[in-house]
């Protein structure tokens, strides 16, 4: 059994498995780059919903104050047209009042910064007074959505109506009115203040949004009334397939949304509010582009310092991992170094049986491990017969390559792994046949003999004619305290008596024959 000059198993820390350096750099960097991205990860997608956080909360604020503003710019004029309304059915005709009517008109306008003119329209909806000095004569309002509406309506509430062109003065207003009714109850005109579509426009102008940014003022319908930015065609558009009026409105009177404008396609993050006094919807919104500005500039310096990061791990693990493979490939040749000159150590050149060294040690070995477990163990001794006049008759070479042809038929007997054949010693070989007892040990010695005839090597220097050879054996239960000499000395005892007893034979160191003892067990 052959036993090697080092064994890693035996080295220092070899009960341990012996760490894949390799696959752990390799595993070490793929975690650090995970890590890295993760860590990216997160810390952008943190700042991200930070940074809309914080949008959704100014949104909130802007769109309130807009809203506020807005229901008190509405509520002025109303509170207006409410006492003009009430002061006139109060008088219950205004024929002989025109005048003192147009000039409190003026006043109300002059007071009011928002409003454009204040207008009074009969039943017919021509024009009866108004806070301008000269009356636009032949022009009447019948065709005008807000006179309709109370021609066709009995409330008194004040109803405002989408943006229009003044025909008094060609200035876009907002119509915020009230229905006059006589003492009957009977429709009796209209009363009209036209809020400026300018004054919105500087409202919005006030506050400060991107330039992507947008603000509006709406009907509840959808009807646009005002926007940030202003674009003429744009007013009176209905917006009430957008996101806000379809899908947000109807959950909540007020909130923020994300969403891409039917209008002109830009995608922001949209504050609205539906007013509590009036049927009026206002939005307010900063591009997403222009809130997240900030992020992806952060986003692109830290991805570039984490990638610069990686760029240095990865190059280091490249260097790394190519120096373990080196390493790897250097110890793979010392190892198969270190194997060859075990084998140049442990073996014979010329045959490749095991030589004196390894049987030696293997004879220790195998001495402990008998006296343990109390099984026997057999030596078998060969000797080649008349090896010597082989060699004067056909030379060197010839007897080498009959040495090797020798060696050759041991090594096919020997059909276990514990079982060892050495070259002892020129043409003497030797067979150590662990855990077998002097029967084993025959049957192996006689099974190598004709092993060896059966090659039939020529040697006329023989009686037989061919090569052959002689075997001795012996066999016992190492006890601990056995020499090892003795023992090699007993079973070289039986090969010379099996050398005496006439050559190409099994002997016993008792100077019995394989065949004899075979035929005494039978009995």
């Amino acid at each position: 059994m052959p036993v090697p000059i080092y064994d890693a198993h035996h080295a220092p820390g070899g009960t341990l498995k012996r760490l894949p350096l390799l696959k752990a750099a390799v595993a070490f960097i793929s975690t650090v780059f995970l890590c890295l991205c993760g860590l990216l990860y997160l810390q952008l997608e943190q700042s991200w919903r930070h940074d809309l956080a914080q949008a959704e909360v100014n949104s909130t604020n802007l769109t309130r104050a807009i809203a506020q503003q807005a229901e008190d710019t509405f509520m002025e004029a109303d509170l207006v047209l409410m006492s003009l309304s009430d002061w006139i059915q109060a008088l219950g005709g205004v024929s002989q009042q025109q005048s003192r009517l147009q000039k409190i008109f003026a006043r109300r306008v002059q007071a009011l910064a928002q409003l454009s003119g204040v207008f009074l329209y009969d039943k017919q909806g021509q024009w009866v007074v108004s806070s301008f000095n000269d009356s636009p004569h032949g022009k009447d309002v019948a065709d005008r959505d807000y006179f309709r509406f109370h021609q066709q309506n009995a409330s008194l509430q004040a109803h405002i109506s989408p943006a229009i062109r003044s025909r008094a003065n060609g200035e876009w207003i907002i119509p915020i009115s009230r229905r006059i009714n006589d003492e009957d109850g009977n429709f009796q005109g209209v009363l009209m203040a036209g809020i400026k579509l300018a004054y919105f426009d500087q409202f919005f102008k006030s506050f400060n949004i991107d330039e992507q940014g947008s603000m509006f003022l709406a009907l509840s319908d959808g009807t646009l009334i005002a926007r940030r930015p202003f674009e003429e065609r744009q007013i009176g558009a209905s917006l009430s397939r957008g996101e806000i009026f379809s899908k947000y409105l109807p959950e909540a009177t007020a909130g923020n949304a994300m969403i891409t404008s039917v209008v002109d396609g830009v995608t922001r993050l949209y504050g609205y509010r539906q007013l509590q006094a009036y049927p009026l919807v206002v939005a307010a919104a900063n591009s997403r582009d222009s809130i997240l500005k900030g992020w992806y500039a952060s986003a692109y310096q830290s991805t570039a310092i984490v990638a610069l990061v990686l760029l240095g791990v990865g190059l280091f693990g490249w260097v790394f991992v190519h120096q373990v493979r080196n390493s790897e490939r250097i110890e793979a040749d010392l190892r198969e170094a270190q194997e060859a000159l075990e084998v140049i150590a442990t073996h014979d050149s010329l045959t490749g049986l095991a030589n004196r060294r390894l049987f030696e040690r293997s004879l220790e070995i195998e001495f402990s491990r008998g006296a343990r477990q109390s099984t026997p163990l057999s030596l078998i001794m060969a000797d080649i017969d008349y090896f010597k006049r082989y060699n004067d008759t056909y030379g060197h070479v010839a007897g080498d390559h009959c040495l090797t042809e020798v060696a050759q038929a041991l090594k096919g007997c020997c059909q276990r792994k514990a079982d060892l054949a050495v070259r002892y010693g020129g043409e003497e070989f030797a067979v150590l046949l662990p855990d077998t007892d002097i029967h084993g040990a025959l049957a192996m010695a006689e099974q190598i003999r004709q092993s060896v005839m059966a090659r039939n090597i020529t040697h006329s220097g023989s009686p037989v004619g061919c090569v052959t050879v002689s075997l001795g054996c012996y066999s016992f239960v190492p006890a601990g305290r056995d020499s090892i000499e003795v023992f090699i000395e007993r079973a070289d005892a039986a090969l010379y008596q099996a050398k005496a007893n006439g050559r190409n034979r099994v002997a016993t160191l008792s100077g019995e024959t394989a065949e004899d003892l075979l035929q005494r067990s039978d009995r």
